[in-house]
């Protein structure tokens, strides 16, 4: 079994919550998949994992992008 590789989030993937970039893909077991921001996927979280048959997390790009 070959695991699949997660296509990074760029600029251009948007939180479906409100409109921020996103950090956080949740491909849903039912099918689809949502996009959310650190806020809202910080937000959500208890709730998206008892949906999710995966969860990309890109959270950690946020204090790479921040020096301070």
């Amino acid at each position: 079994m070959t695991a699949a590789v997660a296509t990074p989030l760029s600029a251009a993937d948007r939180c479906d919550r409100c409109g921020a970039q996103a950090y956080v893909r949740v491909s849903l077991a039912s099918g689809g998949e949502l996009l959310f921001c650190g806020h809202h996927g910080r937000e959500h979280s208890e709730k998206l994992r008892e949906v999710a048959s995966d969860i990309h997390d890109e959270t950690n790009r946020l204090a790479a992008d921040n020096p301070n």
